[in-house]
């Protein structure tokens, strides 16, 4: 009798587990803030996970004023392609970008007060976009409603104020629909409280619900998109570069550039900041400063080119430009990214002459440079040549401005003036010959 009760147990065991796991899942989404690159890959991971998981239903969460066109491009496309069912919950506003997300789902449902449509594309000044941009959005709100049985031309009238729908949208304004206008013209299903509801009058009232969080590693990303962690990025990324040019072959500096480099890239392109130009252009800028350092002496052309193309990617991998056309980028995201830079380079600039002392000073830099005295009296010696050079003639072989090469019976030697410049070809004299190069003046 007992393993009678026992084996009953088990099977009751057995059947509860079958119906647990024969209960629909739902994954729930949350969009509450701009859409931007940072939502647009949210998003993504997102619909990318319900796949994983075999959800049966999405819930996308919706309480947004919009945001940039291209991001909510993306997501509207992603929407549309997908083969769950996915319905939008507009708890409180789906403004702009957010109502053209929220007509690609299938379903939209409405929290008390809410509201959805104003899709006119403005830009970073709040005024309106130039018509291109309004007649794509105008073509793409169009085309979302047709494909998903709803009314075109209402979804037209959320971008453009000339469509006159009598008293809903008068000549002049946007369509903006209430809760009770957007279920009375069919761009909404109901009204609703919360997600039971929603599942409710979906037929569904037993189901697993999971709500959807970016993973550690995401996280982490989001964080070294944080302006302050940019801004240290940024200043890890030219105070070690300036240190290896300093003192060639030490390695460490270098090294902590490149992995800065890579902190600082990597999270921007994930997150669709990062196009590849701007990156190929931060690289040119580091191979034209190297250039002016090791192959053209002196710092002209190159150096100030490298300088700007370095700087000036580290500024755009921030700022969700297309190929420099910045209407959609908002003023303040542009002083914030201008501002990230300026504070970077201004902290390396800090550390170049704070740290700069202190590291000659540190026991990693004692174990890695010559510490010993090499005095004159060992036979030691800084001049180049064995002979005296002082009073020779030749010419100079390249610019001096102030340093550079001279040649002197055929032989190249690093030469310096006493701050003139001297251009190519020049004729010039030793004046003296101690150090490591030549000290030259113009004949005159």
């Amino acid at each position: 009798m007992r393993n009678l009760l026992i084996i009953l147990l088990l099977f009751n065991l057995f059947l509860a587990s079958g119906q647990e796991s024969e209960r629909p899942l739902v994954l729930h989404l949350k969009i509450q803030a701009e859409i931007d690159p940072r939502t647009n890959r949210y998003s993504e991971l997102g619909l990318e996970h319900a796949k994983e998981i075999n959800a049966d239903y999405i819930i996308l969460e919706l309480d947004t004023y919009g945001g940039a066109l291209t991001d909510a491009d993306d997501i509207r496309t992603r929407i549309l392609d997908l083969e769950i069912p996915i319905y939008a919950f507009i708890n409180r506003d789906a403004a702009s970008a957010g109502a053209l997300i929220s007509i690609a789902c299938d379903s939209i449902y409405m929290a008390s007060g809410s509201s959805i449509g104003a899709a006119t594309v403005v830009t970073q000044d709040g005024s309106a976009a130039p018509d291109k941009y309004q007649s794509y959005m105008r073509s793409i709100m169009r085309s979302t409603a047709e494909a998903k049985g709803r009314n075109p031309t209402m979804a037209e009238a959320m971008v453009d104020e000339d469509i006159d729908l009598d008293s809903i949208a008068t000549e002049g304004k946007v369509l903006t629909l209430s809760v009770s206008e957007a279920i009375k013209n069919g761009f909404c299903e109901g009204e609703v409280s919360d997600i039971d509801d929603i599942m409710e009058r979906s037929g569904v009232d037993n189901y697993e619900l999971e709500v959807f969080e970016l993973g550690s590693s995401e996280k982490i990303i989001s964080l070294f998109l944080n302006p302050f962690v940019s801004g240290i990025l940024i200043m890890i990324i030219i105070g070690g570069i300036y240190f290896e040019l300093q003192t060639p072959g030490v390695g460490f500096p270098i090294l902590a550039s490149i992995v800065a480099i890579i902190l600082y890239f990597v999270p921007n392109y994930l997150n669709g900041l990062a196009a590849n130009w701007e990156i190929v252009m931060f690289v040119i800028g580091i191979v034209l400063i190297a250039v002016e350092v090791f192959v053209i002496p002196g710092f002209g052309v190159a150096g100030v080119l490298g300088l700007i193309f370095t700087v000036g990617s580290l500024i755009l991998v921030m700022l969700n430009n297309d190929f420099f056309d910045f209407s959609f980028v908002g003023g303040d995201q542009i002083i914030i990214s201008v501002a990230t830079v300026s504070a970077g380079l201004l902290m390396a600039t800090v550390l170049f002459f704070v740290g700069g002392s202190k590291l000659a000073d540190s026991k990693f830099f004692k174990r890695v440079a010559l510490q010993e005295t090499q005095d004159a009296d060992a036979g030691f010696t800084s001049k180049p040549v064995a002979e005296s050079m002082v009073g020779k003639k030749g010419k100079s072989y390249t610019v001096l401005r102030p340093s550079g090469k001279i040649e002197i019976e055929g032989i190249i030697y690093d030469a310096y003036t006493r701050g003139n410049y001297i251009g190519q070809n020049i004729e010039v004299e030793v004046i003296s010959d101690e150090g490591t190069s030549l000290k030259v003046r113009e004949v005159t």
